[in-house]
């Protein structure tokens, strides 16, 4: 990959930084699930994301739909009945409305960012999304969110297959407080991503593979 590659060329994508998986009423006592680390990593996450805009790249502020069974895709409706993992799919078949869940925490688009769902793990289930980097002639990806080994792996998963290239922050990219995520995680960042989808980097390092 060539090290100085044009930011206009770059897309930023900001992946479920939302109440549902960042705010302290939000943990799910319990299953053990908080996410003191998340909270930790979104201060680096909006200073990145005013030099990365000041720069002149592109930004995509992902969410999912709301949770619950008439947004989801059939199939995690269908994976969501098993008992040993419903915790993480509270009122999903209550129709109970969730929105202060689904609005983001601490990062504010502007009014003419570009703001997609997703109703599932995976950004590229809405098209929307491969269709606006194609019209902007994106070449390379920065996967930055939560949750790292949920849904920004699934994302970069699905980028690789349709032909983008990855530059992966690993320190903007984290996961629950949950000891055998945040084990994965370290795998995922030292060893999966950059043997498998992309050069993966911290933050402070970004601009020196940028023109």
């Amino acid at each position: 990959m060539n090290p100085k590659i044009k930011i206009k060329e770059t897309a930023l994508l900001v992946i479920d930084v939302t109440n549902a998986w960042t705010h302290p009423t939000c943990e799910i006592k319990k299953g053990n699930v908080t996410f003191g680390k998340i909270r930790k990593m979104v201060p680096k996450l909006q200073q990145f994301i005013k030099e990365y805009k000041s720069a002149g790249g592109n930004i995509i502020y992902i969410k999912s739909t709301p949770w619950d069974k008439k947004n989801l895709a059939k199939n995690l409706i269908e994976f969501y009945k098993d008992p040993a993992v419903c915790f993480y799919s509270r009122n999903i078949y209550s129709g109970k409305v969730r929105k202060f869940s689904d609005e983001f925490y601490k990062i504010s688009p502007e009014k003419n960012d570009i703001v997609l769902e997703k109703n599932s793990y995976d950004a590229f289930v809405n098209p929307q999304l491969d269709k606006t980097l194609k019209n902007k002639k994106i070449k390379y990806l920065i996967p930055t969110g939560v949750l790292g080994d949920g849904c920004v792996h699934a994302t970069i998963q699905g980028g690789f297959s349709k032909g983008y290239n990855y530059l992966i922050l690993k320190d903007l990219v984290e996961t629950t407080d949950v000891p055998i995520r945040q084990k994965l995680i370290i795998i995922m960042r030292e060893f999966y991503w950059p043997m498998l989808y992309g050069k993966t980097i911290d933050a402070k390092s970004f601009f020196d593979f940028v023109q």
